[in-house]
């Protein structure tokens, strides 16, 4: 599989060279990054309320900065996952942030140990994979 010379094609490259089968959707984290909390707030509140897909998340991150991180399941395509970056990077400007790059989280050794999160108290009925 062959990928552009850029940022997304070097992600995508280090993605299937650690074996991640890239025929298959992923959860993809989107970063958008604010330098207030203010900014950032309002920003999710609109993403929410918006017809933009993903799950959202607020932190405040290592770079003293609010970080909206928005997850969206979709197939690991440089031309989809551009045109997705482009797209919130344009939201974010709005509300004075921008887009800050996307990642994968990958199993490692030992998550095993912690994939039900519900524990004692999940039954076949909660709707999660057991």
């Amino acid at each position: 599989m062959q990928f552009p010379d850029d940022g997304n094609g070097d992600m995508l490259r280090a993605l299937m060279d650690a074996g991640i089968d890239l025929s298959q959707p992923l959860a993809i984290d989107f970063y958008l990054v604010f330098k207030n909390k203010d900014q950032a707030e309002k920003a999710m509140a609109a993403l929410v309320a918006s017809d933009l897909q993903g799950e959202v998340e607020l932190h405040f991150n290592d770079l003293e900065q609010w970080e909206l991180i928005v997850s969206q399941t979709m197939l690991p395509e440089h031309e989809a996952i551009t045109a997705r970056e482009a797209e919130l990077d344009k939201f974010a400007k709005k509300f004075g942030g921008h887009n800050d790059g996307w990642g994968v989280m990958q199993h490692q050794d030992g998550d095993d140990d912690f994939d039900d999160e519900h524990g004692d108290d999940c039954d076949h009925d909660c709707g999660h994979q057991h």
